[in-house]
């Protein structure tokens, strides 16, 4: 059996999405409860999107906070998993595009503050939407 490993299928491919799915949760989980712990740079964030051109910055900054929270609890919960999946990469695809972009692929190393973590996330909920997407029983 040992020396099968490197040709063995998934036995427990639920257990490990589980975890990929609830990791996930708890790693965006944290940018709003930062913000619900720093309140006072909530209007910041909201006077930020303004300046990207987004109507109602402060109200859809709250959004963000509160869809970040509600779509995390959710999925640790295993309660609307495909929503939760889209509005989270919803949420990480526009950070990429207006911070995460503009400072390359890297996070640390060869470069600081790029989107290497947000396309790991996005693929990570990737996989979790893509095996909790609705399928027609055949």
């Amino acid at each position: 059996m040992i020396k099968q490993w490197y040709q063995s299928s998934a036995t427990a491919p639920a257990g490990g999405l589980d975890i990929v799915r609830v990791g996930v949760a708890l790693i965006i989980l944290m940018h709003p409860l930062h913000g619900y712990s720093h309140i006072q740079n909530i209007p910041l964030f909201g006077e930020y999107l303004s300046s990207l051109g987004y109507p109602f910055g402060l109200a859809l900054a709250w959004a963000v906070l509160i869809l970040q929270t509600l779509s995390s609890v959710a999925l640790i919960a295993n309660r609307f998993v495909v929503p939760a999946c889209l509005t989270h990469m919803v949420i990480i695809c526009f950070g990429i595009i207006h911070v995460h972009a503009q400072y390359g692929w890297y996070v640390v190393g060869p470069g600081s503050g790029g989107m290497e973590w947000g396309f790991i996330l996005m693929s990570s909920l990737a996989g979790v939407l893509w095996a909790y997407w609705p399928r027609q029983q055949r």
